[in-house]
């Protein structure tokens, strides 16, 4: 595959097999974790429309970030690029979809146990905008191959959040479930600056600024969330749903505890 160097003095060809392997365990993350939900019986294709949409939409994304991967280390540039407009529209639809099964959920008054309703309503979302955000900046990026995959890379990672939920225990770990799903999301992009570091003796920039925004969502969503501008979207989305009803900043108890079956749909 040829190689070119980019604005920052890197070579384009170099470490594809990286970024491929990593797709692999990126998939194999979403596959157990998902998996386990129907395993366990916590999940049923009896769900409505909207959360096989946006179950279809949100796997074939993943499918559609390893092909281009493969794409990538087979020298198939000209199909890589085509698709990549595919992935472009194909992420609109991802946003849409996502924020509407957030709304969905928090309306019915089914936000998971382990959440305080208000933070899941605008962590949630703030996941995907700032996933569409590293993929627009990829785009942008697109010929400067360092740059574009890296910012990709770590808009992936970032949606690994949902599947790292389904494998770590978060009942134990509440309220701090989405800061315990960060962590594991976090080591794929430090990998990527090991990975750095042993070919090339440096660490390229786009690193710092797809983990800047990995874990800005989340200090930008528990600023929102706990704060009277949090309280007041919450009381918008909920009125006149049995979402109303519940109060946005507790626990409810466990179904085990007499509470209520959440996080269906």
């Amino acid at each position: 595959m040829a190689t070119r160097v980019d604005g920052q003095g890197m070579r384009t060809g170099s470490g594809g097999r990286f970024f491929l392997n990593s797709a692999f365990v990126m998939v194999a993350v979403v596959v157990a974790g998902f998996s386990t939900q129907v395993a366990m019986g916590r999940s049923s294709f009896a769900a409505p429309l909207l959360v096989h949409a946006h179950a279809v939409v949100f796997m074939g994304w993943v499918a559609i970030y390893l092909v281009q991967n493969l794409l990538v280390v087979r020298g198939n540039r000209a199909l890589h690029r085509r698709l990549g407009w595919i992935a472009a529209g194909w992420m609109v639809a991802m946003v849409v979809l996502g924020v509407a099964v957030t709304l969905a959920i928090v309306r019915r008054g089914q936000v998971p146990f382990f959440f305080h309703p208000l933070q899941f309503l605008i962590f949630d979302p703030m996941t995907l905008f700032t996933f569409a955000g590293l993929g627009a900046a990829a785009i942008v990026r697109r010929r400067q191959t360092e740059w574009h995959r890296r910012l990709h890379f770590c808009g992936m990672a970032l949606l690994l959040g949902p599947a790292f939920g389904r494998l770590l225990p978060l009942p134990l770990l509440a309220p701090w479930g989405f800061e315990a799903t960060l962590v594991p999301v976090m080591l794929f992009p430090l990998a990527g600056v090991v990975a750095d570091l042993r070919r090339s003796g440096s660490v390229h920039p786009a690193w710092g600024w797809g983990m800047a925004a990995m874990v800005g969502s989340l200090l930008v969503s528990n600023a929102i969330a706990y704060s009277p501008v949090g309280t007041a979207i919450y009381a918008g989305v909920t009125a006149g749903t049995p979402g109303a009803a519940v109060d946005p900043l507790a626990l409810v108890p466990p179904p085990a505890m007499g509470g209520p079956v959440t996080g269906r749909l």
